[in-house]
């Protein structure tokens, strides 16, 4: 038998191929232990804020135009830990007359003060406040003289409030924090103008 060769080359001997390395395996111990601090972190990020702050939904209208119905705001609960509540403050509150219920308002009057309201206007102590930050004058009168530990507080829309004109005084112990930020929603995120300077006998 005739034997044809072909003229294609023999084919060379089969070289080795290197064999790609085995991709590392999954470290899962490793991937676990990193869930596990981020949820540590994130507990204690948590409860942190919490222990110092305290986010609250506004309800109603008595802060008009300070506050709008549906905003949402947080309230620094040490505010008051090393410092007492100035006049001028907005501050988040356990309603005296009703303790499963918290509240909102500015502070006007401080311990051992008289608060007098007339035609419109609340003075001090005899001496007038000034209020830019008011819906409209009040409507009523009244004279209040603010025992030790009270405060005398009402809401920015004075004639649509629940407040000190009407249940008297605030009892310090009930002070649950000041309010300092708006953060919801976001069009209306702003710091909390407090209005210090508001009596001119400060």
């Amino acid at each position: 038998m005739e034997t044809i060769q072909s003229d294609l080359p023999t084919p060379p001997e089969s070289q080795s191929q290197p064999i790609p390395e085995a991709e590392n395996p999954v470290d899962w111990k490793r991937a676990i232990l990193d869930i596990l601090e981020t949820l540590v972190l994130a507990a204690v990020l948590y409860f942190g804020i919490n222990a110092i702050s305290v986010r609250v939904r506004v309800d109603g209208t008595s802060m008009i135009p300070t506050l709008k119905n549906g905003e949402y705001i947080l309230v620094n609960k040490l505010a008051y830990k090393t410092g007492e509540p100035q006049r001028g403050d907005i501050v988040v509150f356990v309603f005296p007359m009703n303790p499963q219920e918290d509240l909102i308002k500015r502070v006007i009057g401080l311990p051992g003060e008289t608060v007098s309201i007339h035609n419109g206007i609340v003075s001090i102590d005899g001496v007038v406040i000034e209020e830019p930050y008011i819906a409209a004058a009040p409507l009523y009168d009244g004279e209040w003289v603010i025992p030790d530990d009270q405060l005398f507080v009402l809401g920015d829309n004075r004639n649509a409030s629940k407040d000190s004109h009407q249940w008297r005084f605030l009892p310090m112990e009930n002070v649950i924090g000041k309010a300092v930020l708006i953060y919801w929603p976001p069009p209306e995120w702003q710091v909390i103008n407090q209005v210090k300077e508001v009596y001119a006998g400060q």
